[in-house]
């Protein structure tokens, strides 16, 4: 007898765009990035084909943010990948040459002017781990890590990192972000030549900040001018200071901190020394200068703003997963300024479509914090998704490729994030940061079993602080402090109004170098804390009077 197996026929319906422009998709994604958006990209940014032929400039887009999925792949492999699951339809193959000649006609222009559109804050400000109090946290940081060729035209645009044994073998971008710590969505960012600081970049991203912000910072933002910047955008700020700063005391506060102003711009400087004790038994501790200008500390306390300065670091996250895990550490593919431009927007644009979407499948779930969705498996649905060409528009009796995704992040949710600390490792053998030989955090990563935060009150202060602590109002109290430029200040406020000569001040103190403290009072006078009415005269500036004393008569 003969036997005759059964087979079984599986059919599916992709339904995608018709004519040449079906290539133009990005599966899953392309909900994100609809046709209607990119259409009126091109056009308010004149790049829209003059003939329709095979390659038209929607599907040019799409081709470029594919490239960014599939980044160890050429042009024609990635274009293999967009029309794998278009079987059927009458589409010819591009040469690469076309490829390469439609990124030359599209530009780095309408790939910016996509992510500008697409980036801004992602979750609601009630999801888990967004906000505080009522400000969504933010934070700036940048990043050297993205290599590009090293050819003629690169390195005309783009500088080599000089190390102390040697130069570094690709020229680095800079890319600097504002970045949504609570799900590591980028509000905006921009990027350049390593050569220009980050604070330059910086300023750039400002106009973004609202009201309804909380700024976090590392010391390498806490420039007077641009802290001032800052503060007139309406965004409240916590940054950590340079250690070698030392403000001066304008009134101490009963949390330990105590208020100084900084160019004219009130502020609160909390001093905390954080120890961790890990699982093993190792106590780990550091230093740290913060400063704020959320200045009640009934309402925000001192150990508060020192615990959430830690949320800072989820930028560092978001630069992971863009120059690791997205582009597996590989050196960009562009050799020319203007590739490189549309290359970089074409994947940010891409990372926060990622970022929407995993935000999306968390808020499904309420409660569940934004970070515990894996974006390794958003990324790898993404590409599984693409080959398929499933959920580039709706389609009847199919499943909603939105609940196919959600599915997949939902199901591989990280654990809740328990508390490590491990040493910091440049792995760039010519980086100019080597491992400190006195480091004491560990070199495997430990976790933490309690956390210790000491506020330190200024050096030297008298038990007075701000009296009267009600609901309503607060006094200030003059302090004392060893620091000369405290104890000048000190001096000044026994006579605010008075007009001080040189040296009736290194008198009253007993300083012995008469030209060194010249020099300091012209520095003070330079951050605001004095005034110089004239040559070799000083008095105290309006904004340190404290108007709780008694006006004294001026004398001459």
């Amino acid at each position: 007898m003969s036997r005759q197996s059964a087979t079984t026929v599986l059919t599916r319906t992709v339904t995608v765009a018709t004519g040449v422009y079906a290539p133009g998709h990005l599966s899953g994604l392309t909900p994100y990035i609809p046709f209607e958006l990119v259409d009126d990209v091109l056009t308010r940014t004149r790049r829209v084909q003059q003939r329709l032929r095979q390659l038209p400039s929607r599907v040019g887009v799409y081709f470029l943010l594919a490239l960014g999925l599939f980044p160890n792949l050429g042009y024609a492999r990635v274009w293999d990948k967009l029309t794998a699951g278009l079987q059927g339809l009458p589409l010819r193959r591009p040469s690469e040459k076309s490829l390469r000649d439609l990124r030359r006609r599209l530009g780095p222009t309408p790939m910016k002017e996509l992510f500008e559109v697409l980036a801004g804050p992602l979750a609601q400000p009630t999801t888990p781990g967004v906000s505080y109090r009522r400000w969504r946290t933010v934070a700036f940081d940048g990043c050297n890590s993205l290599k590009a060729p090293d050819h003629p035209q690169i390195r005309r645009f783009l500088d080599k990192i000089r190390r102390h044994r040697g130069t570094a073998g690709y020229p680095a971008l800079r890319l600097l972000a504002l970045c949504e710590t609570g799900t590591r969505g980028l509000l905006g960012a921009v990027f350049g030549p390593s050569a220009t600081g980050e604070i330059a970049y910086a300023t750039r991203l400002l106009p973004l900040l609202t009201p309804k912000m909380l700024l976090l910072a590392d010391r390498g933002f806490d420039a007077d001018a641009f802290l001032a910047s800052v503060s007139n955008t309406g965004a409240q700020l916590l940054v950590r200071l340079n250690p070698r700063r030392r403000p001066a005391v304008l009134a101490t506060l009963p949390d330990g901190s105590f208020l100084t102003r900084f160019h004219g711009l009130k502020l609160r400087i909390i001093e905390a020394h954080i120890t961790a004790t890990t699982s093993d038994g190792q106590h780990i501790g550091d230093h740290y200068w913060l400063t704020t200008t959320l200045l009640d500390h009934r309402i925000d306390p001192a150990e508060a703003l020192a615990r959430l300065y830690h949320e800072r670091w989820e930028v560092e996250s978001a630069f992971y997963a863009l120059r690791h895990t997205l582009l597996t550490g590989r050196v960009l593919r562009s050799c020319d300024p203007s590739g490189l431009e549309q290359e970089v927007w074409a994947l940010l644009t891409l990372y926060q479509v990622l970022r929407r979407a995993m935000v999306d499948a968390t808020e499904s779930v309420p409660g569940t914090d934004p970070d515990r969705a894996s974006f390794t498996t958003a990324l790898q649905a993404s590409r599984d998704q693409v080959v398929t060409a499933t959920g580039v528009l709706p389609a009847d009796g199919t499943p909603s490729t939105a609940d196919v995704f959600t599915t997949a992040l939902l199901t591989t949710l990280l654990p809740r994030r328990r508390p490590r600390i491990s040493a910091r490792r440049v792995k760039c053998p010519l980086s100019r940061y080597p491992l400190n030989p006195a480091e004491q955090r560990p070199s495997a990563s430990q976790n933490i079993k309690r956390l210790t935060i000491n506020i330190h009150s200024p050096q030297g202060t008298r038990a007075t602080t701000l009296a009267a602590e009600t609901a309503t109002s607060t006094s200030t109290t003059p302090l004392a402090r060893t620091g000369t430029k405290d104890r000048t200040l000190q001096l000044l406020r026994t006579d605010p109004h008075r007009t001080w000569r040189v040296r009736e001040i290194a008198q009253a103190l007993q300083y012995p170098n008469f030209h060194s403290l010249c020099a300091q009072l012209s520095r003070w006078a330079g951050e605001g804390l004095l005034h110089k009415p004239d040559h070799g005269t000083y008095t105290l500036a309006d904004s340190w009077i404290h108007h709780d004393q008694p006006n004294h008569s001026r004398r001459c």
